[in-house]
C-alpha cells in the first residue's frame, strides 16, 4: 500500500459465506473531495465520507480505503466499489453521510450472482451518483 492510500475492514458477527463474499468487496473513497462550497477546510468532505463509510461497514466485513483523487471533481465527492473479478463501479454526487449507501451498495455486490451491483434495492444515491461502470480486464476478449 503506497503513501497516497489507506484500507481498513469491519469485522463481521455474519456467516462464514456472507463474510467469505463481503471479503471480495472494496470501497474507496476520494479523500480530497470538497464539498459543494469547494472549501479548503479540513477535514474534507471526502474524508467526512470515509470516516462515514467506516462506520456504516464497522459490523461487516467490507473493505474501506482512501485514496486522494478519483479525479471525478466535477462531481464532487466520488468513490468506488469493487469486487474481486467483476466490474467495477465509480459513483460521484455523493455526500459526507452517504457511507451507509455505499456498504448497502457494497452487500448487494458482494451477494451478486452475476458480477453486477444489482439496480433493484440499490440506494437512490448510488442510481443517480453513477458515473462509470469498468469491466474486468479478463472480460475483455480482444485486447491486443
Amino acid at each position: 500500500m503506497d503513501q497516497n492510500s489507506s484500507f481498513s475492514a469491519g469485522t463481521a458477527d455474519v456467516s462464514p459465506a456472507d463474510s467469505d463474499a463481503l471479503t471480495g468487496v472494496t470501497v474507496i473513497v476520494c479523500a480530497s473531495c470538497r464539498d459543494e462550497t469547494g472549501s479548503d477546510a479540513h477535514p474534507r468532505a471526502g474524508e467526512l465520507l470515509a470516516d462515514d463509510t467506516r462506520r456504516a461497514a464497522a459490523d461487516d466485513n467490507i473493505r474501506v480505503g482512501t485514496v486522494e483523487c478519483l479525479g471525478n471533481c466535477k462531481r464532487r465527492l466520488s468513490a468506488a466499489i469493487l469486487r474481486d473479478g467483476c466490474w467495477s463501479y465509480v459513483f460521484g454526487d455523493l455526500t459526507a453521510t452517504s457511507g451507509a449507501d455505499l456498504v448497502t451498495g457494497a452487500k448487494l455486490f458482494a451477494t451478486s450472482t452475476d458480477g453486477l451491483i444489482p439496480w433493484r434495492g440499490r440506494p437512490d444515491s448510488l442510481k443517480r451518483g453513477l458515473v462509470a461502470r469498468i469491466p474486468p480486464l479478463d472480460m475483455l476478449k480482444d485486447l491486443t
